[in-house]
């Protein structure tokens, strides 16, 4: 198999993040069906979260294991910084967002037409949110291509195989989180699209590099960043399901997210990766 055909399937996996996405199209914003979408959405964010730093802590552990102080030493710093960087950066740009928008806000109750309403759900608190989840998605999906391209470079074609069709099923599940804080807004298909190709898109280009060369530094701040973005997200997400003050709800939905995101994932560990 070519590395032309094996950045196709890496480009594949990623793309299955769109199978979710048409959800964030829903016309009526019921209370109870966006309360128990943005659970199930933070259940799956609390799944990656555990899963990227798991991902992410597994180099320095084997180097502690076997006396690589230096090298769990230089790693675990990357880690921390990374992770800083996903967390805090984050907050301060959506800090700055929020500034922007309420200072550029023009348009009166009722006068808005369909398009400028389309734009406002983009640029809105939601719209951001979603925003903010595809990029901690997409810089998760850029390690999983890194796999996928590290198993083909190793020779391992069956194992990149199986790891495309593993990592496609998990990210159909991601789209699904990212539109999840939409719901009732009615976003443009163009925003959608965007929200898809930063999510799903990184899978490619970690395959592309994956191919090229093996690097754990390269990938662990990788895996940094992601967490630190993921656990932003959580936090705003648990913010909105206690203003909802659906309870029974939220728990149910917190439990489907997490069971999706073990259940997708096993078909990846039953792989072999």
């Amino acid at each position: 198999m070519s590395s032309a055909q094996i950045a196709l399937l890496g480009g594949i996996a990623g793309l299955t993040i769109f199978l979710g996405l048409p959800l964030g199209r829903l016309r009526t914003p019921l209370p109870r069906m966006k309360a128990l979408l943005n659970a199930i959405a933070t259940g799956i964010l609390i799944f990656l979260l555990w899963d990227v730093l798991a991902h992410a802590w597994e180099p320095i552990d084997s180097a502690l294991s076997h006396d690589r102080a230096g090298s769990a030493a230089g790693n675990g710093a990357v880690l921390a910084v990374a992770l800083g960087i996903g967390l805090l950066g984050l907050a301060y740009v959506d800090e700055s967002a929020a500034r922007r928008e309420k200072a550029a806000r023009s348009f009166g109750p009722g006068t808005a037409a369909a398009g400028e309403l389309n734009g406002a759900a983009a640029r809105g608190p939601a719209g951001r949110l979603a925003l903010t989840i595809a990029i901690g998605i997409g810089l998760h999906n850029f390690a999983e291509g890194l796999a996928i391209g590290n198993s083909a470079a190793g020779g391992e074609l069956s194992l990149a195989v199986l790891l495309v069709i593993g990592f496609g099923l998990h990210n159909a599940t991601e789209g699904f989180g990212i539109v999840a804080p939409l719901t009732g807004q009615r976003p443009s298909w163009g925003y959608l699209a965007l929200l898809g190709l930063i999510g799903g898109g990184p899978t490619f280009l970690g395959t592309l590099v994956g191919q090229s060369f093996v690097n754990d530094t390269l990938s662990i701040a990788f895996l940094g960043l992601a967490a630190g973005s993921i656990l932003y997200v959580v936090v705003e997400l648990l913010a909105v399901a206690r203003k909802s003050a659906l309870k029974v709800i939220t728990t149910w939905g917190l439990f489907l997210g997490l069971v999706l995101g073990f259940a997708t994932d096993a078909i990846v560990t039953a792989a072999g990766a």
